[in-house]
C-alpha cells in the first residue's frame, strides 16, 4: 500500500527539517530510524559526462521507532545519500549526492519500501577527478511531532557502496577506402573522457584499446590487435586488407572510467569478395 510519501511531501519535509536546522529544541541524537537494503542504480557504476544530468535509480527500506508509522508521512524523514570523506554528516556538508523526487510503500505500520533517484549534475556537484571513486552510503534521518517540529536528527552509514565514473568515448577512421586486397589499411581514432574541471572531454593516455573487426555479412567483432592511446588520446594502427568489413575501437574502461565502443567505419576491400563468399560457405 502506498505510504503517501511523494516527492512533493519529502520536499516539504526536507524544508521543514532545513529551516528546523537552528531550533533550540532540535537534538542531534539516535533517532532510531533504520535505513537499509539500499541498491544503488542497480548495484552498476554510474557513469556521468560533463553535461548530462544522472538520475540513477535508488531503492531503500525505511524501518521507524515503536510509536511511529509509515502511514503519517510527515511525521518522519529518511533517506540515503552518497558521500566520499571521514563521516556522513561531514560528507554531505562538502559535496554528498543527494536524492530527488522518492515514493515510500507501506510494508507495515513501522516498514516501508522506497524508491526513488539520485540527482547528479556534473556540473555543480562534480568538480573533481577525486570524485571519480567508490563512494560511500549515508543516510539522514529526523522526527518530528506536533506541526512539524524536528524533534531528533541524525546522520548514520549504510553498508554498500556506488562507484562513479567518469563518460568515455572513442572515435574511429579507417582509410583509404576502398583498398585492394593485401594492402595496408590505417585504422585511426581518439579515446577522450570526461573531464569535470574543464567540462570538457580531454584525452585518455595510455590507455590499452582493442581494434576490432567485422566482416561483411556477419554480426559479432574480433580483436585483431590491442594499442596503447598516446598521450593525447590519439590511437593507431595499420593492418592488412584481407574482407570488407566494419573496423571499431573497444575500450574496457578503467575503475574511474567508463567503458567505450566507437561506431564501425567500413572499408571496401577490392578483391575480397570471393574470399568473403567462401568464409560463408565454411560456416554453413
Amino acid at each position: 500500500m502506498k505510504a503517501g510519501r511523494t516527492g512533493t511531501v519529502a520536499a516539504l519535509a526536507g524544508a521543514l527539517a532545513l529551516s528546523a536546522f537552528t531550533a533550540p529544541t532540535a537534538r542531534a541524537a539516535d533517532t532510531g530510524i533504520t535505513v537499509s537494503r539500499v541498491v544503488v542504480n542497480g548495484g552498476k557504476p554510474i557513469v556521468v559526462g560533463t553535461t548530462e544530468v544522472k538520475e540513477p535509480p535508488v531503492t531503500f527500506r525505511v524501518t521507524l521507532p515503536p510509536g511511529y508509522s509509515t502511514a503519517d508521512p510527515f511525521a518522519y524523514d529518511a533517506e540515503p545519500f552518497l558521500y566520499h570523506g571521514t563521516t556522513a554528516a561531514k560528507g554531505i556538508d562538502s559535496g554528498g549526492l543527494q536524492m530527488g523526487i522518492y515514493t515510500c510503500y507501506e510494508k507495515s505500520d513501522r516498514i516501508a519500501d522506497c524508491e526513488g533517484s539520485l540527482y547528479v549534475d556534473p556540473y555543480y556537484r562534480l568538480d573533481s577527478h577525486n570524485d571519480a571513486t567508490t563512494w560511500k552510503i549515508g543516510f539522514v534521518g529526523r522526527l518530528f511531532e506536533g506541526d512539524s517540529h524536528l524533534v531528533a536528527e541524525e546522520y548514520g552509514t549504510v553498508s554498500g557502496s556506488a562507484q562513479i565514473r567518469r563518460y568515455a568515448k572513442a572515435t574511429v577512421n579507417a582509410a583509404p577506402e576502398p583498398v585492394a586486397k593485401g594492402k595496408p589499411i590505417t585504422v585511426t581514432g581518439t579515446l577522450k573522457r570526461a573531464d569535470w574541471v574543464k567540462h570538457a572531454y580531454t584525452g585518455v593516455a595510455d590507455a590499452s584499446v582493442r581494434l576490432q573487426f567485422r566482416p561483411r555479412g556477419t554480426s559479432s567483432y574480433t580483436t585483431v590487435k590491442t594499442v596503447r592511446s598516446s598521450s593525447t588520446g590519439a590511437l593507431k594502427a595499420t593492418v592488412t586488407a584481407t574482407l570488407d568489413g566494419d573496423w571499431r575501437w573497444d575500450f574496457g574502461g578503467w575503475s574511474t572510467t567508463g567503458g567505450a565502443v566507437s561506431s564501425g567505419d567500413y572499408v571496401d576491400v577490392s578483391g575480397a569478395g570471393g574470399l568473403v563468399r567462401e568464409m560463408h560457405a565454411r560456416h554453413r
